[in-house]
């Protein structure tokens, strides 16, 4: 089993690796197949609304069928959907082959999940939910400054070949070593479903949590941080590469640092709560001044993507509330939030974006984008506040 997992958490690292890439080949993109910021802003929320739409689907394949086959077949989608991306030739062409590689990568993290729910205690759930996010966050700096090199040096499409190939190699190995937990039977009575769950009247503050926890880091490290940086500083590909790297790094460092203080400190409400009002903070920062100087502005993306690691300790205080017969189920409709939001994010901000005029200022557009995430992020914690705490 621990090679089956060690399978699924390189396929996260896969798919962190996607959902961030857009970011660095952005200005490649724009010059040689024409896409604008809007189209790879769409292509960037159709990743997200693509994956997110699979989660229900996928809770009930895990809870039916096992993580095994479930997560095999899905990533040899998205094998498919990233040799779509390596043969585009225009932007419709990117957002259909974004849309199969976000198919591809939705089972990967929550097959983790619900292995580690089935398997282990629940007290241990938010530390190795917060590991497995922390190392498939390596994706998130490989689509960085390592990307930019296997770019500059081999030529994008054949990259994104290689790793077409890299994720059907995957897929196989999920298929031969991935060990599938024992059925779990429902108690005397109805089995439940997804209503089942959106009944629990203790869930709805923490699904609210879940709709704005990931967005902003999700969002902005996977499109809008390489044009911000190209645009307003003039960076060099290259340089948006180290930018990226930079908020990667502090994204890998968050979900090791956050993932096991709800053990340490005896909560998982004031953990999660605390980190995302820092993160709303590092946002608004960025609205209020996203001209300061390109320094500022790295700083502010770091402390962003740190205290944004949130996302596996919300998923922990929701499980703790799922019965063991819809953990599958519960895990997949709680990260659909989560997921759901940015690719719904992604379309808004492209929108906002075309919707504001470059001239004289080129932060403008950008302190828009920063300012939709500042405020829905704030709109989240109110709610969140009404939540029930629970540490199992």
């Amino acid at each position: 089993m621990r090679l089956g997992i060690a399978c699924l958490v390189v396929g996260y690292v896969l798919s962190q690796f996607y959902r961030a890439f857009l970011a660095v080949l952005a200005p490649v993109l724009e010059s040689d197949l024409g896409a604008s910021k809007a189209d790879l802003a769409a292509a960037s929320g159709y990743w997200f609304l693509a994956f997110a739409a699979m989660q229900l689907p996928v809770g009930s394949a895990l809870d039916r069928i096992g993580p095994r086959l479930t997560t095999a077949f899905c990533l040899m989608i998205g094998a498919g959907g990233a040799a779509v991306f390596a043969t585009a030739g225009s932007p419709l062409s990117i957002k259909v082959a974004m849309t199969l590689i976000g198919m591809g990568c939705a089972p990967v993290l929550m097959a983790s999940y619900y292995i580690f729910a089935r398997q282990f205690s629940p007290a241990a759930f938010g530390t190795l939910a917060g590991i497995t996010i922390g190392i498939g966050s390596l994706g998130n700096i490989a689509a960085s400054a390592p990307l930019t090199a296997a770019a500059e040096a081999f030529g994008w499409r054949e990259t994104v070949w290689a790793l077409a190939m890299i994720t059907a190699v995957m897929a196989v190995a999920v298929a031969v070593l991935v060990r599938d937990p024992a059925k779990v039977t429902a108690p005397e009575g109805p089995k439940g479903s997804v209503l089942t769950l959106l009944a629990m009247p203790a869930i709805w503050p923490i699904l609210a949590m879940m709709l704005v926890c990931y967005a902003p880091p999700g969002g902005l490290r996977g499109l809008w941080l390489g044009p911000y940086f190209t645009d307003v500083w003039g960076y060099s590909r290259p340089e948006v590469g180290m930018a990226g790297l930079w908020m990667g790094i502090a994204m890998v460092i968050g979900s090791f640092a956050i993932g096991p203080m709800d053990r340490w400190l005896g909560t998982r409400k004031w953990v999660i709560f605390g980190g995302n009002a820092a993160m709303l903070g590092f946002t608004a920062a960025l609205w209020l001044a996203p001209a300061a100087s390109p320094v500022y502005a790295t700083l502010m993306f770091v402390g962003l993507g740190f205290f944004g690691s949130t996302f596996p300790i919300v998923i922990a205080h929701a499980r703790a509330f799922f019965p063991a017969h819809l953990v599958g189920r519960g895990v997949t409709l709680v990260n659909l939030f989560g997921i759901a939001s940015v690719g719904i994010a992604q379309q808004v901000t492209g929108g906002l974006f075309s919707a504001i005029p470059a001239a004289p200022d080129p932060s403008a557009p950008y302190a828009a984008v920063f300012a939709f995430f500042a405020l829905t992020t704030a709109v989240g914690l109110l709610l969140y506040l009404f939540s029930k705490d629970r540490t199992d």
